[in-house]
């Protein structure tokens, strides 16, 4: 029953194109610094295995320091590390797995091919296989049966569950099930999924560990805990730094700025936020609401979803500009086919009330 933790898509030295170009720079570094807080639970857990399952590095392109930052990190630790190289950071001539040399105790997996490790300290074997380039229609577990000896089998790749047609390794619940492993460790989905089974086999993605956008929500990290032929007894633990948060704030009968300040996160100063203004409104000021909220955040974006509160359409009957205006806006929205195309107009309401009111837009 060794204990372990699996981890994977770690995305080092990713652009962070959502961010200003200092922050961008400083989430790389942190980014870095992720590796001491994975070395960290690995003393503390006192982990007899790691299994990283993919995805470690972003690109082809990877600062020196990013490499020699994780190979000291995994060979500081006091147990076996296995790597199965995934679609971003596939094993080739060139890559960084490829080049320089890794600590005794890193067992990277370079072919296609599942290779066996046998670890008879731990009475258990690991397999894996590699993606050698960025994409890999081969489901890697057809056909794949690990022996009923005794030993704890378990595998870590990278790859696509229940997706037959996947260009990023393709794996079915039937491969799985009949796979007789104890444990599979996956990476590719950056949401941690549960610990699941299929058949006698447990599975599972511990998701990204650090957030790189606002697909990437909430805290991210690892799993860590043991592994029996009965099953998995692991544990999410979050490692990010930083989180990112899309945020809903009704803003009906409410002034938007005493909404907002109900809304903010107490971490809101370490963490990516976006704030989605709902319900009615008479328009919001955005530009001003952005310069009292950014600085309380580690980054700010504001989204106005709201649709047009009575009072706007009350001058719609007028017989002046403003009241021919909102009168045809008013028949469009009345029309309208579905919420997207309200929200549409609503927009175009407030952009022609600002106008013709000589307001910024």
């Amino acid at each position: 029953m060794p204990r372990i933790i699996h981890g994977a898509d770690f995305h080092l030295d990713s652009p962070f194109t959502g961010l200003p170009p200092e922050k961008a720079r400083q989430r790389r570094r942190e980014s870095r610094e992720l590796l001491e807080r994975l070395g960290a639970l690995a003393g503390d857990e006192k982990a007899e295995l790691v299994l990283l399952s993919g995805d470690l590095f972003d690109g082809e392109r990877v600062y020196p320091e990013t490499v020699e930052r994780l190979r000291s990190v995994l060979g500081a630790m006091d147990c076996p590390v296995f790597i199965a190289p995934g679609n971003h950071d596939p094993y080739a001539p060139r890559s960084p797995y490829a080049a320089g040399d890794w600590p005794d105790n890193v067992h990277i997996f370079r072919t296609a091919e599942i290779e066996a490790v046998e670890l008879p300290e731990l009475h258990c074997v690991v397999y894996g296989s590699a993606f050698t380039g960025p994409e890999r229609t081969d489901p890697a577990l057809a056909g794949f049966a690990a022996p009923a000896d005794g030993r704890l089998h378990l595998m870590c790749l990278h790859g696509h569950m229940g997706a037959a047609e996947s260009a990023y390794g393709p794996l079915t619940r039937e491969q799985v099930a009949a796979s007789g492993l104890a444990y599979l460790a996956l990476g590719h989905i950056h949401q941690y999924s549960g610990v699941n089974r299929a058949g006698d086999t447990a599975w599972a993605y511990p998701g990204c560990p650090e957030g790189r956008g606002f697909d990437e929500l909430g805290d991210k990290g690892v799993l860590a805990g043991t592994v029996e032929k009965e099953g998995a007894q692991l544990r999410f633990v979050p490692l990010c730094r930083r989180r990112y948060h899309i945020i809903p704030v009704d803003v009906t009968g409410k002034e938007p700025r005493a909404a907002l300040e109900a809304a903010l996160p107490e971490t809101a100063a370490e963490d990516v936020c976006r704030f989605v203004l709902t319900g009615e409104s008479g328009g919001a000021d955005l530009p001003a609401l952005e310069t009292a909220f950014a600085p309380r955040c580690y980054a700010l974006q504001l989204r106005d979803e709201t649709r047009p509160s009575e009072d706007i359409w009350a001058r719609a009957g007028e017989d002046t500009l403003r009241g021919l205006f909102l009168g045809e806006l008013r028949r469009q929205y009345d029309a309208a086919g579905d919420e997207a195309e309200r929200r549409r107009i609503a927009l175009a309401v407030r952009f022609g009330l600002s106008a013709l009111d000589g307001r910024d837009i």
